[in-house]
């Protein structure tokens, strides 16, 4: 086994693991903590698969700022009494572990029927799809009409608000 599988099943193992401690901790905070984890362990595995733009925009704006957004909130929100938020363990633990069951059970059957399918359908310009210099060319050779529209509505948007804000401010 190459040094690389073995670096890609433990940053894949940590992606599993904070996950579970995620959705496991009481306090919301850690929780928050654990999934800003889980977001730079998937970055590193979108390294892995050569979609360095995924990557990339995985940790700038997921692990950056809906993270820090969360953890804004849970501040202005005051959680610290997380006992008033529990729940009567009973039929809704019993049916939450059965869900989750089924779901594992359908994701691995799932993997398991399509893999031989997956690898058959790669692409032999895959490994060059995920990189910024391809992103950028199919974006300003392709669709770059679409995107002058969308800066251009952006920048509408922003006009707009400041008109409004500062209409309040008067």
């Amino acid at each position: 086994m190459s040094v690389e599988k073995i670096f890609f099943f433990l940053v894949a193992a940590a992606a599993v693991a904070s996950a579970l401690m995620m959705i496991t901790r009481r306090n919301p905070v850690k929780s928050v903590l654990f999934l800003i984890v889980n977001f730079f362990s998937l970055a590193v595995l979108y390294l892995f698969l050569k979609a360095q733009f995924i990557a990339i925009i995985q940790v700038i704006v997921y692990a950056g700022a809906i993270m820090v957004l969360f953890l804004f909130v849970i501040m202005l929100l005051n959680l610290g009494d997380v006992g008033a938020f529990g729940e009567k363990k009973g039929l809704r633990l019993t049916a939450g572990i059965i869900a989750g069951i089924v779901v594992m059970i359908e994701v691995i059957l799932g993997m398991g029927i399509r893999w031989g399918y997956l690898q058959e359908k790669i692409s032999a310009q895959a490994a060059e799809m995920g990189t910024v210099e391809f992103i950028g060319k199919s974006l300003y050779r392709d669709y770059l009409f679409p995107f002058e529209v969308t800066s251009v509505l952006l920048l509408a948007a922003m006009v707009g608000v400041i008109v409004l804000a500062k209409k309040k401010f008067r």
